[in-house]
């Protein structure tokens, strides 16, 4: 697969995957490891530089207000908030969307999270794969908007911790590396990648490497650890999700 793929061909890389199941599995998983937290888990360091689980689950609550102002079909109201608020792009939003929440009561936050989280995933199976949503960046297929809300609660799901048992461990991964295979394609990265049985293969500014799945993976998402001496530039071409 190359970046010069078609919208078709990269929605091709994940066609045998159920979005809207693996939406609800992610969902469940978040939800279960945010019941079990004491005070002490929720005050630790996510991955995510600055925030804690706490902070966290403060932006999967807040980001329901983009989810909900997509699945209505009017993101106007929402943006109208974000200038008066002097928020002035989605990073701000994410980080005011955390800062709302930091005074409230936890279980507060938990509850929010949990019913517009939950009305979104109803939404999102009811306008089915070929649906329509729309986005910022315009009108878009409601399965494939789904992988995208996959890929983020999975990476959300790991930087809080969030156990995965060991018999859900080589599916998760391997549909994980669909999806960034799919995002790779559909944004036109400028990378050659290839998959085996056992590793990714990419080649992108004169750079050549192989690697895991699981690096791969942690790479399409921003988290790839910088220990792994991967090139920048290969670095950066993957970087295709949130």
């Amino acid at each position: 697969m190359t970046s010069s793929a078609s919208e078709a061909s990269a929605a091709d890389e994940v066609r045998d995957l159920d979005p809207f199941a693996i939406f609800d599995a992610e969902a469940a998983r978040l939800d279960a490891h945010f019941a079990s937290l004491d005070q002490a888990g929720w005050d630790r360091p996510s991955r995510c530089a600055g925030w804690s689980v706490r902070d966290v689950l403060g932006h999967l609550a807040g980001e329901e207000l983009y989810n909900h102002a997509c699945l209505d079909g009017d993101l106007g109201p929402l943006f109208e908030t974000m200038k008066a608020n002097g928020i002035t792009g989605f990073n701000d939003f994410n980080e005011w969307c955390v800062r709302e929440r930091r005074g409230l009561p936890v279980a507060e936050v938990l509850e929010e999270w949990r019913t517009k989280n939950g009305e979104t995933r109803r939404r999102m199976r009811e306008l089915g794969r070929d649906g329509t949503v729309q986005t910022s960046a315009g009108p878009y297929p409601a399965g494939l908007q789904t992988f995208h809300y996959d890929s983020e609660f999975a990476t959300h799901a790991d930087d809080v911790y969030a156990p995965v048992s060991a018999d859900e461990e080589a599916d998760r991964m391997l549909w994980r590396v669909q999806v960034g295979m799919f995002a790779l394609a559909e944004s036109g990265a400028d990378a050659q990648v290839e998959r085996t049985a056992e590793q990714i293969w990419v080649h992108t500014g004169g750079a050549e490497v192989q690697l895991s799945y699981e690096d791969f993976v942690q790479a399409t998402v921003g988290r790839l650890d910088e220990n792994k001496s991967v090139p920048a530039p290969v670095v950066s071409a993957l970087r295709c999700l949130a």
